[in-house]
């Protein structure tokens, strides 16, 4: 009498994520997030510049964004007690630190983005 053949299962060892890569990239990967870093990298900015600057960034989700990035300690929050008062926004030595992030990003869109499909958005 023949033997039937014992069937094996093979088991990869599951993989955890960093979770302050996991936390990082929910920080960072919001929508206009990244567009937000980009448009404070050229250095302190006020509300209306940045709305001005990310097209199709409304009002409320700029203000949520800066909020979060703020209490991260990526952006900080400049008054100027003047009439009338003047608010600006500027990278922190840790937002500052995100610029060679940016710049690979920038890298790679360059590289890998055709301008076609950039041209065609646009439209």
């Amino acid at each position: 009498m023949a033997t039937k053949p014992i069937a094996t299962t093979i088991t990869r060892p599951t993989r955890q994520l960093c979770k302050r890569y996991e936390q990082a990239i929910q920080l960072l990967g919001k929508r206009w997030t990244g567009l937000i870093l980009d448009t404070l990298m050229e250095g302190p900015q006020r509300f209306c510049e940045m709305t001005a600057t990310v097209e199709g960034l409304s009002d409320r989700v700029l203000s949520d964004r800066l909020r979060e990035l703020e209490s991260e300690g990526v952006v900080e929050r400049i008054v100027y007690p003047q009439i009338p008062v003047r608010v600006e926004y500027r990278l922190t030595d840790r937002g500052r630190d995100l610029r060679p992030v940016v710049q690979a990003i920038h890298d790679w869109a360059e590289k890998w983005i055709p301008p076609s499909e950039v041209q065609a958005e646009e439209i």
